[in-house]
Formats: structure tokens, C-alpha cells, sequence
């Protein structure tokens, strides 16, 4: 089979590799079709390996279809169609006895920590199986996972209908949390500069304006008659996101925090103590989150096919990373069908 391997800072390669065949109490899957997203970009770049060891294989958005089930395992059919919760914890630490394993100290992460999908078949173990609808297109169930993200990331915000909401950042996740913002019938915000993120995300009904261009904050006042955002996620990972972000808050506003900050920021603390704002971190999800995010997926609420910008052959990973942080795409699916029979 063929595998898209790290091999340090910029680095991908493709190499063929023997599958591994299901032990027990596990399956092995024929992957579709995998996702890049920023926390691959994060590993292309050799920012993460201090988790990620030489010639390991990544990728954890994909889909699939049940290839073969290993000894004494149940409740899987050779064809299925599923896709795979990458989070495996260890179930002892101070999270997971608190009932937080999303969250564990000690995580598993498939395609971090341990091998990951972009790989013609990847065994794993069935507990983090999730079975697919039949009528569900594989390359749209590839993008489950960041559903996921962005279903968390709203539980965590507490978003109802009617609530003002501000995304800052208009990239895959935030664009997916407007989404699902908006499904529940909240007023949405997109903030994002680039301008090909604009036109997608104006294609999908959600409403965004260039940070600058545009006075994000009078035009929340405007819209709130000066009362502010009531629930804002900072997606866009900079700096002067994260001052957006604070400063269209209303009174007792939440700010979720779902971008990854690669250094400390100064945040305007006076604020938060001024008008009594709540910080929230969102960090993962759990299997709830994946379950709803495969019922939006499946049902159509999730707009799978006008954010899938390119969809690749495994052979050119490496020019599927470079297009995805070389901007003007959102959604880059590897298509690992076919290969290797």
C-alpha cells in the first residue's frame, strides 16, 4: 500500500508499505479519501516533533469503507462505509477521571502520536469506529471530523438562537462554525481579511467582512444597538484577532478560544474584568460531537461540496500541503481509492 510519511520540516514522502493486519478488537479500513488540516500543516512545518516521530504517517480527517475485522470482533461488515474518532485516551489521568477524556493529559492522538489515516488501509481499533449512511458521498463524510470541531467549539460557546455571533477567521474551521452558529438560528459575524475566504463563505450564506476594510467593532454596536456580540471565537490564530475578539463582546460575553496561538498574547484583562467576560477553551471533541457532525454532514446542513477546494492523488501530497498554506483554498482532500490494487 502507499503512505504519505514525515521525514522532518517540509519534508513528505510517499512510501509503499505492508498493511497491518486487525488483532483483535480491531478493524482495518480502506481509506477513501483524508483531509489536511492545520494541525497537519502544523506537523509539515516540524513544529510538533517533539509528538511526531521520524517516518511517521499523519492524517486523521478521512473516510472509508471496512476492509477487514480482526479476531473476536463484532458488529462491523466487510464494505461498510465509516470514519474513525482519532482520539484515544488513556482513561487515568486527572481528565479522564473527571469525565473530560477529550481532554487528556495523555492523549492518543491517531496521526500524531501514533500512525494516522493517509494511508491506503490503517488499522485501528474498533472502539473509535463510526459507522457512515450508505447515500453519504465519501469525500464529503471526510470532512466528519472538522465538523466535529466546530459542533464542540459551539456546545462550548453555549450558542442559542437569536445570539450575535463573531467568527474571527474565515478558514475551514471557522467558516464551518458559522455554519453550524447560524443553523441553530444565531446572527453570524465572519471576520476574515483574504478575500477568496469571503467569496466562499458569502456562497454558503453566511456574512463576511474584510477586518481592513471594515470597523468590526461599530458595526457590531450598529447591529446590537451598542450592546455587543454575545458569544465570539477567535479561529484566526493572530494577534489582532484575538483584540477583535474581545473588543465586540457585550456584557458577561463569552469568548471561545479555538485557534491554536503558537506564542502568549496580550489580551486586555481590564475588559474581561470591566464587563465580566468568560474566556472558554475548545480544544477537541467528543463522540457526541462526531455523531451530530455525521447527521449534518449526511443531511445536507453542512455546505461538504462548495468547501472542498481540490481533491488530490496521494502522489501529490506534498503539492496539496503547499497549496494549503499558500492560501486560495479551503477544504485539501487526499484520494487514496484505487491505490495499491
Amino acid at each position: 500500500m502507499k503512505a504519505v510519511v514525515y521525514r522532518g520540516a517540509r519534508d513528505l514522502g510517499i512510501e509503499d508499505r505492508e498493511p497491518v493486519p486487525p488483532g483483535p478488537g480491531q478493524v482495518r479500513i480502506e481509506v477513501a479519501y483524508t483531509g489536511i488540516c492545520g494541525t497537519d500543516l502544523h506537523i509539515y512545518h516540524g513544529d510538533m516533533d517533539a509528538r511526531v516521530g521520524d517516518s511517521a504517517i499523519i492524517g486523521h480527517e478521512m473516510s472509508g469503507r471496512i476492509a477487514a475485522v480482526g479476531p473476536d470482533t463484532t458488529g462491523w461488515t466487510i464494505g461498510a462505509p465509516v470514519t474513525v474518532l482519532p482520539t484515544r485516551p488513556c482513561g487515568k489521568c486527572a481528565a479522564c477521571q473527571r469525565g473530560h477524556s477529550h481532554v487528556c493529559h495523555a492523549m492518543n492522538f491517531l496521526g500524531i502520536d501514533s500512525p494516522g489515516a493517509m494511508q491506503s488501509y490503517w488499522t485501528v481499533p474498533a472502539e473509535l469506529v463510526l459507522p457512515l449512511p450508505e447515500d453519504l458521498p465519501l469525500d464529503h463524510a471526510a470532512l466528519v471530523e472538522p465538523v466535529a470541531v466546530a459542533v464542540h467549539d459551539v456546545r462550548r460557546g453555549k450558542v442559542t438562537a437569536d445570539d450575535q455571533v463573531v467568527v474571527v477567521g474565515g478558514g475551514p474551521v471557522g467558516a464551518l462554525i458559522a455554519v453550524v452558529a447560524q443553523g441553530r438560528g444565531a446572527r453570524v459575524l465572519l471576520v476574515e481579511p483574504d478575500p477568496f475566504r469571503r467569496e466562499v463563505a458569502a456562497g454558503i450564506g453566511i456574512e463576511a467582512v474584510d477586518p481592513g476594510a471594515t470597523d468590526v467593532v461599530a458595526l457590531v454596536d450598529e447591529r446590537t444597538n451598542g450592546a455587543g456580540a454575545d458569544i465570539a471565537f477567535e479561529v484566526s490564530g493572530s494577534a489582532g484577532g484575538v483584540t477583535t475578539a474581545v473588543d465586540v463582546l457585550t456584557t458577561r460575553g463569552r469568548l471561545v478560544m479555538v485557534a491554536i496561538h503558537p506564542r502568549p498574547r496580550e489580551v486586555n484583562l481590564h475588559r474581561f474584568f470591566w464587563r465580566e467576560l468568560e474566556l472558554l477553551g475548545a480544544r477537541l471533541y467528543q463522540r457526541d460531537d462526531m455523531v451530530e457532525a455525521i447527521r449534518l454532514v449526511a443531511s445536507g446542513a453542512i455546505p461538504a461540496q462548495q468547501l472542498i477546494s481540490r481533491v488530490e492523488p496521494v502522489e501529490a501530497a506534498g503539492a496539496a500541503f503547499t497549496a494549503l498554506e499558500g492560501g486560495g483554498v479551503m477544504k485539501v482532500l487526499l484520494d487514496l481509492r484505487e491505490v495499491g490494487k
